[in-house]
């Protein structure tokens, strides 16, 4: 079962103290690239997030945001800054000696001056706050590690449609291998009959002409090689996770053995079916930079 790179996935949680929103998506990158966008409330579980992404997330360019609304306001106190008072009400008695001027200062008035009080949070218990972050984080992961795996299902089909393809274009070069020896051994045959009109030509002489052009345009190990990297690209396809780095390797693979059967061929339709199979390997190894 292999698994796409482009996924979404997205959770929440509400509870009577708070809202958390995760919401997640993906794009193709040859390694696993977090990007994050959380509240700084959560920032100090930022290392247990990406540990936690890990465990299912092998491959790719990952954007997750977090969003968090807490609606208790029990967790928020008035502070009284007795210290700041005392200083305003100290340099106000300066200022007032200094201009003779009258101590008029009022309480109402002392209580808006900056900093006399201030709103102070109240701490938070991490331990539950992480279990609901926790919770809400794996639903919105394993909703998106699902699309990854209904669209790796659609990309597996297509690519096992393609290896067949390509394994009956190998069956073609194997069956024209015998004719292509045919062919130029009747050609070889007809040329010397003209040029030695009457006179007897020797088998054993064309026999060997044609056993070096045999070895020239043999391509009998690389379609064996060929059929073989289909097969293992078939099983990897069917049993692996995680098998895009392995399936490009098959891929380049393929692709050599694909190029040197197209520098031996010596004859048009083995030309034309090289040129379709390399065509093929190229649509697959494009394929494969979408697998995780």
């Amino acid at each position: 079962m292999i698994k796409s790179m482009t996924g979404f996935g997205r959770a929440e949680m509400i509870d009577e103290e708070k809202k958390i929103t995760v919401e997640m998506k993906s794009v193709n990158h040859r390694y696993l690239d977090v990007n994050m966008r959380i509240p700084k409330k959560l920032s100090s579980f930022e290392a247990g997030i990406r540990s936690l992404l890990k465990r299912y997330i092998q491959r790719g360019k990952i954007d997750l945001f977090i969003t968090y609304e807490d609606y208790t306001q029990s967790r928020v106190s008035v502070k009284y800054n007795k210290e700041i008072a005392e200083q305003y009400l100290q340099y106000a008695g300066q200022i007032s000696d200094a201009f003779h001027l009258e101590r008029n200062l009022t309480v109402s008035q002392i209580m808006r001056l900056p900093e006399v009080f201030t709103m102070e949070e109240q701490s938070v218990d991490e331990t539950e706050l992480w279990a609901s972050l926790e919770q809400v984080l794996k639903e919105a992961v394993e909703r998106f590690v699902d699309t990854r795996i209904q669209e790796g299902s659609h990309l597996g089909k297509d690519l096992l449609e393609k290896l067949d393809a390509m394994y009956q274009k190998v069956e073609l070069v194997e069956k024209r291998s015998p004719e292509i020896l045919q062919e130029y051994r009747e050609k070889l045959e007809n040329k010397v009959k003209e040029l030695l009109a009457d006179v007897q030509m020797e088998e054993n002489r064309i026999a060997a002409e044609v056993i070096l052009f045999a070895d020239k345009i043999c391509t009998d190990e690389e379609t064996v090689r060929l059929k073989s990297h289909i097969d293992h690209m078939r099983k990897v396809l069917t049993e692996e996770e995680s098998a895009g780095r392995k399936l490009d390797f098959i891929a380049q693979e393929m692709n050599r053995e694909a190029n040197t059967i197209l520098s031996k061929a010596n004859d048009l339709e083995t030309s034309n079916l090289a040129i379709d199979l390399k065509t093929e390997i190229e649509k697959i190894r494009e394929q494969i930079q979408n697998i995780e």
